[in-house]
């Protein structure tokens, strides 16, 4: 790839990730304060979270989709699209993401599964609170990330 081509997947990177930083405000606004029993917020917390996987993931499928690396429509392509984002193809492209990213976004993507599905089920506050920690931690990873991502492929 050359830099002229590059130069769109920057924008398009950084267009996705102002939209991840915006919803990880949303996070942090919300998240403010909350206490067990505030329903009410604590689905808009949970609802929030999967806003932040789903476009996390539409970042990751703007890679996938710029290096010709296409994932398989099987039940797991959720999951194979986040572990193909953690290795790096030589001639290609970096690594996209860190392992340890990749680890947080993976029970982000649980939790995501999780609150589609659970019509009428209560948010457990612990289990929220815990994936409340990781995906406040998702954003600066990502920017971490995709700072070696272009440095590394400055140096291919």
């Amino acid at each position: 790839m050359d830099n002229r081509q590059l130069i769109p997947l920057k924008a398009d990177i950084n267009a996705q990730l102002q939209l991840i930083k915006a919803i990880d405000g949303k996070v942090a606004v919300r998240a403010e304060g909350v206490n067990p029993d505030d329903v009410i917020r604590l689905e808009s917390i949970a609802y929030q979270i999967h806003n932040l996987y789903s476009a996390t993931e539409d970042l990751l499928k703007i890679v996938a989709a710029c290096f010709e690396n296409h994932i398989a429509d099987t039940q797991q392509w959720h999951t194979a699209l986040l572990n193909r984002m953690t290795v790096p193809i030589p001639g290609i492209r970096p690594a996209f993401i860190s392992s340890e990213t990749a680890a947080l976004l993976n029970s982000l993507r649980g939790f995501r599964q999780f609150f589609r599905h659970a019509y009428g089920t209560n948010i457990d506050y612990e289990q929220l609170k815990i994936n409340l920690d990781r995906a406040r931690k998702i954003y600066r990873k990502l920017e971490k990330d995709i700072q070696i991502f272009f440095e590394q492929w400055a140096e291919s």
